[in-house]
């Protein structure tokens, strides 16, 4: 199994004023830093105009950065919001990063869920599912038949003849794909465009499996060539992920940044459009309080306590973590906190054998 962190770029407003220099100053410092501590790849996720959340507009330009900063690691976006950006550009800054990094990129896909990001940029938040839908097979067309032309309701280009995509992708036909899907039609969906899954922090792990079931149930939907991507059949987790020497002490140092985390990000309201209600099996005043997080939700604990965890979400076919953390624990804190999971559960995680998923008879 492998083990990644994601980033969100998310400030503390109490230690990185704006305008947040601070914020990439210390994410790229814990970037170089879980290169060197043996973690399998980092990844960036996109948002906008909100820094209650994360401020980081392009991933694609961050991953250039710290493709040329790094020499090991992955580099991974989680996700591009397929709405708010043309098919083809992502497959050119996809295929440019893949070369820059030297064969180490990998791509998440979704379709968004912060309607204020849509009014921002002049797009159909309403509309944002049917774009993603009419946009992922030009994505796709794009790495496997290198001219494309398109004439729908959103998207309208021809790239024939003499004409052709550029740059390629080091990896063939494509470096991996992921799909974020958090619904049953979307992780349908995934399976049949042959997308690895990736999974977000809220849903227990009992919620997970059931998602990897109906995923592997409609994998042998996947035609060929979308069944040659080199992610089909993984599942990656994105988990809130704290480890101390024992389960007292990782609560007493993380229980007030990752509530504030939770809440702060409850607070959005209709500003999330709904996401946490699709998403999450946990309801309630008290959904986010941290005894009821540490019940198949977070990451939390001892390493003992943390491996049984990460036991629970390999047993319903989870093949990769994206471990996630608030930026409310101080830097150096939350680098003792890597520090300590890579010395006492990432080596124990990654010799954990987890077969890639196989379509359901």
């Amino acid at each position: 199994m492998q083990v990644g962190v994601l980033y969100t770029s998310h400030p503390d407003p109490k230690t990185e004023p704006y305008p947040h220099q601070g914020v990439h100053e210390r994410v790229t410092n814990e970037i170089l830093e879980i290169e060197q501590l043996g973690f399998d790849s980092v990844w960036i996720a996109e948002h906008h105009f909100s820094n209650r959340y994360g401020i980081l507009p392009d991933p694609f330009s961050y991953l250039t950065y710290l493709a040329a900063k790094t020499s090991v690691i992955k580099l991974g976006a989680a996700v591009m919001v397929v709405p708010l950006h043309h098919p083809l550009r992502i497959v050119e800054n996809a295929a440019f990063v893949d070369i820059l990094s030297n064969g180490r990129f990998q791509l998440g896909l979704g379709s968004g869920y912060r309607p204020y990001e849509f009014e921002g940029l002049g797009v159909s938040y309403e509309e944002r599912r049917a774009i993603q839908a009419e946009a992922i097979p030009l994505i796709l067309d794009g790495f496997h038949k290198k001219r494309v032309t398109a004439k729908g309701k959103y998207f309208n280009f021809d790239v024939s003849d003499e004409w052709e995509i550029f740059p390629q992708p080091l990896q063939q036909p494509h470096p991996p794909f992921y799909m974020g899907a958090g619904t049953n039609e979307s992780i349908a969906a995934a399976a049949r465009n042959g997308f690895g899954l990736m999974q977000s922090t809220l849903p227990s792990v009992k919620v997970i499996g059931e998602h990897i079931a109906h995923y592997r149930k409609h994998m042998g939907e996947a035609k060929a060539p979308y069944d040659q991507n080199p992610a089909f059949g993984d599942v990656d987790v994105c988990r809130m992920t704290f480890v101390a020497e024992t389960d007292a002490k990782a609560k007493d140092l993380s229980e007030q940044g990752i509530t504030q985390h939770m809440k702060s990000f409850m607070a959005g309201g209709s500003k999330t459009g709904g996401y946490l209600g699709d998403i999450s099996d946990k309801s309630g005043d008290d959904q986010f309080a941290y005894d009821n997080l540490m019940d198949g939700t977070i990451l939390h604990g001892s390493p003992e306590t943390v491996l049984r965890k990460i036991e629970a979400f390999k047993a319903v076919g989870t093949t990769s973590l994206m471990l996630h953390y608030p930026p409310y624990y101080g830097q150096q804190r939350t680098l003792e906190m890597l520090r300590l999971f890579s010395k006492e559960v990432l080596p124990h995680v990654q010799a954990m054998n987890v077969p890639r998923l196989l379509a359901a008879e």
